[in-house]
């Protein structure tokens, strides 16, 4: 049973990483000039959780649309070699707002066209520093540890819905981790919602966290002295509500809507987690395990060379990615076959597991675990360390279409998934964790 007096060293920081240059931004692959200005700033936070002698662990969140891999294990290296901490001990999560900066190798595929190569300065530049920011706000996390007190809840929220199918699976959980000091000051929240944040469509090139980074507003605002996290669960198959909703046509018009809605789902994210502040929370009394393992995902069947060309002489959507394809067999590479994959987990003793899945993560997942595992005391993360794709189901997968499929256009694997990939990643989260959940 929890001491309700668990004392944990834990320690919180953010950093503005607000470019102060135009850049591409990633989401939207019509959207393919520089930015032209910002709505609001975007941040990189995070939370170190434990002393040195508790081997601690470090959460970064970043308002992207995606991080790539090997920056991820890039920033862990950099923390490892400074302090320790080893790579199953941290983890980096993405807000996926479609309104923040392009970085290099996310999404490579995206703009079915070449970068001009002063755009991809601009997206080499930013990513350098992107990095350096994420390293320097995990070590000034882990400077300002102090005592605290952890406690969880899970809330509800209701705007998302699912975009493939009317009344289609969603997971409205709303789980809450809350950082307090020893006298009792709220000093951090860290919420997971999953949904797209998609909530500003293509047709805007601002700057923005979209629904998430608003959350993440209101709360701070709500609460002085308070830092927000929000990270996003397994929603790769839903929208904001609003996103279904009837537009007005007008240009200027349909800018104020969706940026009035992306307020109203922030703000009701923020009243929630505030509701459940005033609500009993399960006391936390042990600094998280960490444990990360690689499962290979197969790609099915590849096209042949002669189908690669096909799609070429084709055009459309399919050429881009078939004449990168054939460049590749012509400069005697081989084509990917199968997808490294990361799958984490965090384990507060045996009162929560924190699941962390990488990329864009089709809800069936998080149901599926949740009827599995021990819904009472499990948080199930996407968006995380690594943005190669979609990660369909086999439900997802059988009945297509774009996160079944089409997808792979813009990420830049060369086919979809072969049936089974959802298995493998069950069975690692079940590795991961310990019988008792």
């Amino acid at each position: 049973m929890a001491d309700k007096n668990s004392v944990i060293q834990v320690g919180v920081a953010e950093v503005d990483i607000t470019p102060d240059y135009p850049i591409r931004l990633s989401g939207y692959g019509n959207r393919r000039t520089e930015s032209d200005g910002i709505i609001q700033r975007i941040w990189a936070k995070a939370l170190a959780i434990g002393s040195d002698a508790d081997d601690p662990v470090v959460l970064v969140t970043v308002e992207n649309c995606g991080l790539p891999d090997e920056l991820t294990e890039e920033v862990s290296r950099r923390i490892r070699e400074k302090t320790g901490i080893p790579r199953a001990h941290f983890v980096a999560c993405f807000s996926h707002t479609h309104s923040a900066p392009c970085l290099t190798n996310a999404a490579p595929f995206l703009f079915s066209t070449d970068i001009p190569p002063e755009h991809q300065e601009k997206i080499d530049r930013y990513t350098v520093e992107l990095t350096d920011w994420m390293e320097s706000v995990a070590l000034d996390a882990l400077a300002n540890r102090e005592p605290s007190r952890l406690t969880w809840s899970i809330g509800e929220l209701g705007f998302a819905k699912n975009r493939r199918t009317e009344g289609g699976p969603v997971d409205h959980s709303l789980p809450c981790l809350q950082v307090r000091g020893v006298d009792g000051t709220l000093r951090a929240v860290w919420a997971n919602y999953a949904c797209h944040t998609t909530t500003l469509a293509g047709t805007d090139n601002h700057i923005c966290g979209d629904w998430a980074g608003f959350a993440q507003e209101d709360i701070q605002n709500a609460l002085p002295g308070v830092t927000a996290l929000i990270t996003i669960g397994c929603g790769a198959d839903a929208n904001p509500e609003s996103r279904m909703m009837p537009i007005p046509d007008r240009e200027a018009e349909v800018f104020s809507t969706r940026l009035a809605y992306a307020k109203a789902h922030g703000e009701a994210l923020s009243q929630e987690v505030q509701r459940m502040l005033e609500t009993d929370a399960k006391p936390l009394s042990e600094v998280p395990m960490g444990a990360i393992e690689r499962v290979n995902l197969p790609f099915d069947t590849l096209p042949t060379c002669e189908e690669w060309e096909a799609r070429v002489a084709a055009g459309g959507s399919d050429a881009y990615h078939a004449q990168k394809h054939l460049e590749r067999l012509q400069r005697g590479e081989a084509i990917q076959k199968e997808l490294s994959y990361p799958v984490q987990a965090w384990r507060f003793g045996d009162e929560l597991a924190v699941v962390f899945l990488a990329s864009e993560v089709v809800v069936d997942y998080s149901l599926r675990l949740k009827r599995e595992l021990d819904a009472e005391r499990l948080w199930v993360g996407a968006y995380a360390n690594a943005f190669p794709c979609y990660i369909p189901s086999e439900r997802v997968l059988a009945e297509g279409g774009y996160e079944g499929e089409s997808a792979m256009l813009y990420f830049g694997p060369p086919t979809r998934f072969a049936q089974g990939v959802e298995q493998l990643v069950i069975d690692t989260v079940h590795r991961l964790l310990p019988e008792e959940f």
